[in-house]
């Protein structure tokens, strides 16, 4: 079964091309490839209530509508911002109906939830306990600070991704060759490097992206070949900046990028400062190279120096809070911290590899000596009953004791650099190490 699209032809190219099955959706593979969990689900004709956390333009809305269809549920869609509990139990009366009358599940979609208010959110609680809704909300902010405990205990949080480029690519392709919704009737010549710029513009917002292709469409000029021919003077003024930053090859935003981080890795803070100058000269959103530099300060700096991140993250947050230009003297500051930094990537390096390690070894249990202990049972049962108490040992230290699962004992991922502050790590675990070795 598919979405019907022809009422909407003469609606912005967003809606027209918004995805009518589930195999036409781009993106979130994460949560869609054939063995993961929530795809496993909509296979077996299962649908829960969730939570759908991301950006926008990631699909929430149409990932919940087209899952609702996948399952022939009745879809409703309200918005947090104008609805109120009078509407739901409105919702609510007709599903009840529905479901009686025809056994059909109604999926009630709330975009924007986290703007009602815990009375609001409380008044979905009896009617999902009963089944008499299959809720799904939506929204950009974090659920944990936003949703009520009760409602997040009833529901699954799944996290959605900003789309990568290529998948934003294979947007612009399917628009440019669609011939019933999107342009594939126009012979429109959009060279790939151009693409590829509209691409960075739209920082992984489908939505965004194909909003400022239809202005570029509908600003360009048919030539006397019956071309519509996108040319980086079109897009510049579509999209208000300079275009000075990208080359002919069409990989300089992310050639920028590269260079900017690596200057900052190889403790060059006049060229870290020259590349940052060049993307923001060249348009590129600020808050996108501090999301950048935050993740450099972890990287390449790590516990080296632990005030890079410090840094990079008031850095982000004085841009938030004062936007261009002030904040961008904020960023500099932080780059060039970041540059003359001592240099370790011992934090990043341990992360990969324990993270290799958990994907390889399962789900090992917790050694019961660690296990928390809150009921008489768990008490019985020896939970936490061997635990060494650190502050009651010599140097608050329980010499020897694992605290990874019995079949592992002790690992090492983590190895301290000679360089700042690491300096001083490294001293301190290779004394607690010789104090292991005593224990033994």
């Amino acid at each position: 079964m598919k979405l019907d699209n022809k009422s909407k032809l003469f609606a912005p190219l967003a809606a027209r091309l918004r995805p009518t099955s589930l195999e036409e959706f781009i993106g979130q593979t994460h949560l869609l490839g054939d063995d993961k969990p929530l795809k496993q689900a909509l296979m077996q004709g299962i649908l829960h209530s969730m939570i759908f956390w991301g950006p926008p333009g990631t699909g929430k809305t149409t990932l919940a509508q087209l899952m609702s269809l996948s399952l022939n549920a009745h879809f409703h869609k309200i918005s947090a911002i104008f609805a109120g509990v009078k509407d739901i139990r409105a919702i609510v009366e007709t599903a009840k109906t529905l479901r009686q009358q025809t056994q059909q599940n109604t999926v009630l979609f709330v975009d924007e939830v986290h703007r009602f208010n815990k009375s609001q959110q409380d008044a979905f609680l009896p009617f999902v306990e009963e089944g008499t809704l299959i809720f799904i909300g939506a929204t950009t902010e974090n659920p944990s600070f936003e949703l009520n405990n009760a409602l997040l205990s009833r529901t699954r949080v799944y996290v959605l991704k900003r789309l990568s480029a290529e998948e934003l690519l294979i947007v612009i392709q399917r628009a440019l060759q669609d011939t019933t919704k999107g342009f594939g009737d126009l012979n429109i010549i959009f060279p790939i490097e151009l693409q590829k710029i509209l691409v960075a513009s739209a920082d992984g917002d489908a939505r965004q992206l194909l909003n400022l292709l239809e202005i570029l469409v509908d600003s360009c000029e048919v030539n006397q070949h019956k071309e519509y021919k996108i040319t980086e003077q079109l897009l510049g003024d579509v999209l208000q900046v300079s275009l000075r930053r990208f080359d002919k090859n069409g990989e300089a935003f992310y050639d920028q990028i590269s260079a900017l981080h690596k200057s900052v890795r190889g403790s060059a803070p006049d060229a870290a400062l020259y590349w940052l100058s060049r993307m923001l000269d060249g348009g590129c959103d600020p808050l996108y190279i501090a999301r950048r530099v935050v993740r450099m300060a972890s990287e390449d700096i790590g516990n080296a120096d632990p005030r890079a991140l410090e840094i990079a993250l008031n850095a982000c947050y004085a841009y938030e809070r004062l936007g261009s230009p002030e904040g961008e003297l904020a960023l500099a500051q932080a780059i060039i911290y970041l540059a003359v930094a001592p240099k370790s990537n011992a934090v990043y390096t341990a992360f990969n590899q324990a993270m290799r390690e958990v994907k390889d070894s399962g789900s090992l249990d917790v050694p019961i000596q660690l296990r928390n202990a809150p009921t008489a049972l768990m008490k019985k049962l020896g939970y936490g009953k061997e635990y060494r108490y650190a502050h009651d040992e010599p140097n608050a230290y329980a010499a020897s004791e694992n605290y990874f699962p019995d079949s592992m004992k002790n690992r090492q991922y983590y190895f301290p650099t000679d360089r700042g502050l690491e300096i001083k790590i490294a001293e301190k675990l290779l004394k607690l190490r010789e104090w292991d070795k005593k224990k033994v």
